[in-house]
């Protein structure tokens, strides 16, 4: 049995309105997938169903042949961990609690949740935060405590809504870079993103053809490829309905949106 979590025909319709129509893909522990469309395409809609949030109108979601939307919290909480775009936290609370509660589907002691906690502010790089109040935290060291969250809740499957887009160019990148590690590393990470340039961030130098790209518009997939597709440039134009050219610096490919090819 694979160890993946399949989209399978996946339709979603609200009255008159279709949001979703037949998505299917699959992402498993070591591989990324980034999808992308403009504003409305249903990336978040379907991020929703991968949760078990919502129920589709057809197909669904599976991990190892089992529904996601009929697993318990904890057991769903080991296969799909959640990064959403607009994440709200007003208690005042340290930054080593909150990562702490995200082990919350371990049974274990404090000790062993706090030296958990540790381990995942120190592999994201954000260790000096630990005593930090959340509210106190810039953008930047935000974004990367709910990494940590992640990283502690030790899931499968990661699933991340335009995780950069309030963050300055230096952060975008720095992030990215952190989300590369982490398929690398053996995690899946499945990543919504509109800023076209940085996919070339989500994957280390050699290795563009692992990163799939799944273009999303109107609810309905335009594309499945690689980042290495010769295609993509015009493939990305015809998504977002604008020319896209591409360049190449440093052995990574970028896109220039609204310059002739």
């Amino acid at each position: 049995m694979s160890s993946q979590l399949s989209v399978a025909d996946l339709s979603f319709v609200v009255g008159e309105h279709t949001i979703l129509r037949d998505v299917s893909f699959s992402i498993e522990p070591g591989q990324c997938v980034a999808i992308v469309g403009p504003n409305g395409a249903g990336k978040s809609t379907l991020f929703k169903a991968m949760l078990g949030l919502i129920s589709p109108t057809q197909g669904g979601v599976t991990w190892e042949d089992k529904g996601i939307a009929k697993m318990r919290g904890r057991q769903r909480a080991s296969v799909v961990g959640w990064l959403p775009q607009h994440g709200l936290i007003q208690e005042a609370i340290p930054v080593v609690a909150l990562v702490k509660a995200a082990r919350f589907r371990f049974s274990e002691g404090r000790r062993e949740s706090l030296t958990a906690a540790m381990k995942a502010l120190t592999v994201v790089g954000a260790g000096a935060l630990a005593n930090r109040s959340i509210t106190t935290l810039s953008g930047g060291e935000l974004q990367r405590v709910m990494m940590a969250t992640l990283v502690a809740q030790d899931a499968q499957i990661l699933l991340l809504d335009e995780p950069a887009n309030h963050l300055d160019p230096s952060h975008q990148i720095g992030f990215y870079d952190l989300i590369c590690k982490q398929w690398t590393g053996g995690r899946g990470v499945v990543v919504i993103t509109h800023d076209i340039n940085l996919l070339t961030q989500l994957a280390p130098t050699g290795r563009e053809e692992e990163l799939r790209i799944i273009g999303l518009k109107e609810g309905s997939v335009q594309f499945q490829t690689s980042l290495a597709d010769p295609a993509l440039g015009a493939q990305l134009g015809g998504l977002f309905d604008l020319p896209i050219a591409t360049v190449t610096r440093g052995g990574r490919r970028y896109f220039l949106a609204g310059a002739q090819p």
